[in-house]
């Protein structure tokens, strides 16, 4: 076993995700960058609160056969917890039970040295909507910092003793299809109101998009499965980050006398280009990026938030939203008094992952018509094996 401290050790860190995947034709390999801004401290907010830690696994020939990493965090919680939990992540191994037992059995021990009462995995250290859960169903080509792993991994995690906490379901549709009929109708509602409107994000309009994200997302998810406040400066840096790669045409807000009460942000699958780049992400590699980005159109898109204030819950503004933005991606047509989907801007569509333990989030993504395209797995482990275990807490 080998800490990861130098810049070496460092590239051995991000060669293991590669030995171990890299023969699945499914397999996109993530930016170098993006795993290593999680382990630098300038880069990391995460480490105001907490700690990090790298191991790698050699065999006795001196080959790499696996990789951990251990974290602490002050801010991780989850709704139920009793105790300080720490993490684990960006674990990779070769599919050999007694390997993967010496990863876990050292992240465990630093864990515990650090007051831990239990540890959850593989989770990030920082925000969830990256590298967050194990692949168990949908090994296909990954969307943009979602994990991905070989199948037995499944099997190393429980067989040590891991347990699952939740699942995280990931949803998708085919754009082409049309909508099922209650949007159009609720929609029709909607737009008989003219205090209802819903228009797309403009980049020349970023810092008015950004504040109205802020009252949307802090009225909709602050509080709820260990989100917390956003401040409005956190997301003008977001977007600002996002223009490049920001298609105008398919984030929506929509709003009642010109406050905002719904929003549907997504961006292109940056897999579909980075694919291409092989991790690598400097100069010479980021023209290629602008040349592929140029040359190569990107069939999907990907949905990163999307939600309607309480008290706008129920009252079919979502489906007015909606019908609103497939009025672009879709072209919609008019036929015979009926909308048509013509030619779609992106042909495929898939949305973040979204806790088995939010129901009415699930609810309004089935009610989109989509089907679920992948599952991927949070697995709790208590150090105190007599410890009743407790799945997460449904949110009410």
């Amino acid at each position: 076993m080998v800490e990861v401290r130098d810049g070496q050790t460092g590239r051995d860190f991000l060669a293991v995700n590669k030995i171990i995947n890299g023969n699945d034709p499914n397999y996109i390999q993530p930016l170098d960058k993006d795993i290593l801004d999680v382990f630098d401290e300038k880069k990391n907010k995460a480490f105001r609160h907490g700690e990090a830690i790298r191991w790698l696994l050699k065999n006795d020939e001196g080959k790499l056969v696996g990789r951990i990493a251990a974290f602490v965090n002050k801010k991780y919680k989850n709704k139920g917890d009793d105790g300080p939990v720490g993490g684990v992540g960006f674990f990779d191994c070769v599919n050999d039970q007694s390997a993967a037992d010496m990863l876990f059995d050292v992240a465990k021990h630093w864990l515990l040295q650090k007051g831990m009462q239990a540890m959850d995995g593989p989770v990030n250290f920082g925000e969830r909507d990256r590298w967050w859960g194990l692949l168990v169903k949908g090994f296909e080509p990954p969307i943009y910092c979602l994990n991905f792993n070989p199948p037995y991994y499944q099997e190393l995690f429980e067989n040590y003793g891991f347990k699952n906490y939740f699942n995280q379901l990931c949803f998708a549709l085919n754009v082409g299809r049309r909508l099922q009929e209650k949007f159009y109708l609720r929609h029709a509602e909607c737009a008989k109101n003219p205090d209802f409107s819903a228009v797309h994000i403009r980049k020349d309009q970023l810092d008015k998009f950004a504040k109205d994200f802020t009252i949307v997302y802090n009225k909709a998810w602050a509080g709820h499965g260990g989100m917390k406040q956003l401040e409005e400066k956190v997301v003008r840096k977001m977007f600002k980050a996002m223009k490049p790669v920001m298609d105008e045409r398919i984030s929506w807000f929509a709003y009642y006398k010109n406050e905002p009460i719904a929003l549907w942000i997504n961006l292109p699958d940056l897999n579909q280009w980075f694919k291409h780049l092989n991790g690598k992400f400097g100069l010479l590699d980021k023209l290629k990026f602008l040349w592929v980005k140029k040359t190569m159109k990107c069939k999907k898109f990907v949905g990163l938030v999307y939600g309607v204030v309480p008290e706008w819950q129920g009252k079919g503004v979502d489906s007015y939203m909606i019908v609103e933005g497939a009025k672009v991606v879709q072209r919609l047509k008019i036929e015979n008094g009926e909308y048509k989907p013509g030619i779609p801007i992106y042909s495929d569509y898939e949305m973040q992952w979204i806790g088995e333990f939010n129901p009415k989030m699930i609810n309004l993504a089935e009610g989109l018509g989509t089907y679920r395209s992948r599952i991927l797995t949070t697995y709790r482990y208590n150090f105190d094996r007599a410890k009743e275990f407790k799945p997460h807490p449904a949110l009410l």
